[in-house]
C-alpha cells in the first residue's frame, strides 16, 4: 500500500501570514483552505459582516483561481460566524458567489475567532485539476 502524498501549497498573492500556515493546500485532487476577511495588508476589513463576508469570498475566489479551479468546484463550506444574526447577511452574499448545485455546507455560531475583530471565517474543500 502506497502512502505517497502529492500535498502542495497553493501560491497566492494573499497576505503572507506570520503564523505557520498555508492559505491553501492541494492533495490528490482536493483543495483545502480556510479564508478570513483580511485585505492585502493583513488587516481585517471594516464595514461589518457584509464587507467581511465579501472579502472572505473574494479571497476564496482568488485562491481557487491560483489553484486553476473555480467557485463551481467548491464541494463543501463550513461557515463560522460570531453572531447568529449574521447568517442572513452571509447567506445573501454567499448566494452572489455560488450557483446551483450549491456546495454542501454547515454553519456554526461560535464565541470568537482567532482575531477579535473577525466576524466570519470559511473552511472550504474544492476539487482541483
Amino acid at each position: 500500500m502506497s502512502t505517497h502524498s502529492t500535498k502542495q501549497a497553493v501560491n497566492t498573492a494573499l497576505y503572507a501570514s506570520k503564523s505557520p500556515l498555508e492559505w491553501a493546500i492541494t492533495n490528490n485532487g482536493t483543495l483545502y483552505t480556510a479564508q478570513i476577511p483580511i485585505d492585502g495588508n493583513g488587516e481585517v476589513v471594516a464595514g461589518g459582516i457584509e464587507a467581511q463576508t465579501r472579502q472572505t469570498l473574494d479571497n476564496l475566489k482568488h485562491t481557487l483561481e491560483c489553484a486553476n479551479s473555480s467557485m463551481d468546484a467548491v464541494l463543501q463550506v463550513l461557515i463560522y460566524v460570531t453572531d447568529r444574526d449574521y447568517l442572513k447577511t452571509v447567506n445573501q452574499v454567499y448566494a452572489e458567489y455560488f450557483k446551483a448545485p450549491y456546495p454542501n455546507r454547515a454553519a456554526l455560531v461560535i464565541s470568537g475567532l482567532a482575531r477579535e475583530e473577525m466576524l466570519v471565517e470559511l473552511v472550504v474543500y474544492a476539487a482541483v485539476p
